[in-house]
């Protein structure tokens, strides 16, 4: 199942609640415990590599970019948007992402197989987590 069709079902309200994040920012990880006991540790590049933002998802589907060369990339900030989403700053200046709860969630219970997805896709580009050899 495509991550759109879980982050459509948050459009009338998340269906997971946080009750804790924690912006590890020497590690370069953010760590979510849900209400349901799930927690979570989603590293910056992954975050930043499957943003919701329409940089990288596109404006319809199929447009998703496959984003190279952040395997550096850290978070600066976390922004509450809201009692449904995060706004994730990120050190390479992209900060358009609205982060839901649920699409949070998705990214972290799903984390092995979209990150697999990802790095797919990179080898199927020709491309590198590398920000020196993208």
């Amino acid at each position: 199942m495509p991550i759109a069709e879980d982050f459509a079902s948050d459009s009338q309200g998340s269906r997971h609640w946080p009750e804790e994040i924690r912006l590890k920012r020497e590690e370069r990880v953010l760590e979510i415990r849900f209400e349901d006991g799930s927690l979570f540790r989603l590293p910056a590049e992954y975050l930043r590599v499957e943003s919701p933002s329409a940089e990288v998802q596109g404006h319809g589907p199929g447009q998703k970019q496959i984003v190279a060369g952040k395997s550096r990339v850290g978070i600066t900030g976390v922004e509450s948007v809201g009692n449904y989403a995060v706004k994730l700053l990120f050190d390479d200046g992209h900060d358009t992402g609205i982060f839901s709860w649920t699409y949070l969630y998705t990214l972290g219970s799903r984390q092995e197989e979209i990150w697999g997805t990802y790095l797919q896709a990179l080898t199927g580009r020709g491309l590198s987590r590398d920000p020196h050899q993208r």
